[in-house]
């Protein structure tokens, strides 16, 4: 068995080998991502290093990563299946950095909406400032270390994969303590209409292959039950997940979707895919034990680290304080602290976008099966 798994690996690094010795082009050339927490590989980590026994990072990386997560994430899995090294955080980029396969611009906390918009309507709690917007600011200044001319940028970004989010998620939380979905619709055109900007504006730089991931199923999110905390068991659908918010997604994800439908028929020549996050997530609060995590679904719905309550989330006792819970095996469940999912989680969330059926139309075949 050691013989044939050592043969095995010998040959998967012959194979990437000769892709790259052989001058054979990859799928793609690079990857640039755009969004918040869920793909952020290090730009929020650059205000504030973890201690180093911090569980963020455990399982995988063995120490905190930038990543919110105990270890890797969708964009971490996306990169590993196109032959191409994780993406460097802009924030953490230094002048020896080779950033020709991809920089992440993602930012932890970070809005689709620029902060001007909540402090106009007078939306406490969102204290971060790198939205979408600054994100793409911050890769129009990097353009000219990426390539020189028009030509050359045209070029190059034809051969790459840009993804425009997950992002918005941070914009709904903030109006998530009103539990009221009426003023959560009311955001859903403006966030909207800014994803589809920032697309319009990569399309125009060069891009031809941009992802628009939709939002999660939030109702399953331990973070967002225990804010909703409702005692009616009919606002609860058969695995716990709140009814109102799922459907409240699913309003959001549509519009989004109709938005790509609109910039196919304006801009044929790109390749607009969207990423349907809320199905590829809904199954594994489903039907868990298919996947190879927990069998109990009431604790499916439970962050593997915090601290304490219905769904282990406390808001006054975060991932990682003192006093703080961790599952015994976090391979085995869904959530990680709360607002994030584990890398078991990710991994299968990663797979359903990479190998089908989750992304429409289909990415490019990958060289590495994530296994």
């Amino acid at each position: 068995m050691k013989i044939m798994n050592l043969f095995s690996i010998t040959c998967t690094c012959f194979f990437l080998g000769s892709v790259v010795s052989n001058g054979n082009p990859l799928p793609y050339e690079a990857i640039f991502n755009f969004g918040d927490s869920i793909s952020d590989t290090g730009n929020a980590a650059t205000m504030g290093k973890l201690p180093d026994d911090s569980p963020y990072g455990s399982t995988y990386f063995k120490h905190p990563s930038g990543r919110l997560s105990n270890g890797r994430l969708i964009i971490d899995f996306i990169a590993e299946a196109y032959a191409l090294p994780f993406l460097p955080a802009y924030l953490n980029l230094t002048k020896d950095r080779d950033i020709k396969k991809g920089v992440n611009f993602a930012f932890a906390g970070a809005t689709a909406l620029d902060i001007q918009y909540f402090k106009k309507h007078g939306v406490p709690g969102v204290f971060v400032d790198k939205s979408l917007s600054v994100q793409f600011g911050w890769f129009k200044k990097l353009k000219s270390s990426l390539c020189k001319s028009k030509k050359e940028c045209h070029s190059y970004f034809k051969k790459s994969l840009f993804l425009v989010g997950e992002i918005g998620g941070n914009d709904l939380i903030a109006l998530l303590s009103y539990k009221n979905i009426s003023k959560l619709r009311e955001i859903v055109p403006p966030i909207v209409e800014t994803i589809t900007n920032i697309t319009i504006e990569l399309i125009e730089e060069g891009a031809v292959e941009i992802a628009l991931p939709g939002n999660f199923p939030i109702g399953c999110n331990a973070l967002v039950l225990t804010v909703v905390n409702s005692t009616n068991k009919e606002d609860y659908d058969q695995f716990g997940c709140s009814i109102a918010y799922n459907a409240f997604i699913k309003y959001f994800n549509g519009q989004l979707k109709q938005a790509i439908k609109t910039l196919r028929k304006k801009y044929p020549q790109a390749k607009i895919m969207y990423f349907d996050y809320y199905n590829d997530a809904k199954r594994l609060f489903h039907a868990p034990k298919k996947f190879g995590l927990t069998t109990d679904r009431n604790v499916a719905l439970k962050a593997c680290c915090g601290g304490g309550g219905p769904y282990n989330v406390n808001f006054h006792v975060s991932c990682g304080s003192p006093n703080t819970t961790i599952c015994s095996d976090v391979s085995k469940r869904i959530n990680w602290d709360g607002a994030h999912f584990t890398e078991a989680a990710y991994k299968q969330l990663a797979k359903g976008i990479i190998e089908g059926p989750f992304v429409h139309p289909h990415l490019k075949s990958p060289i590495v099966k994530i296994s």
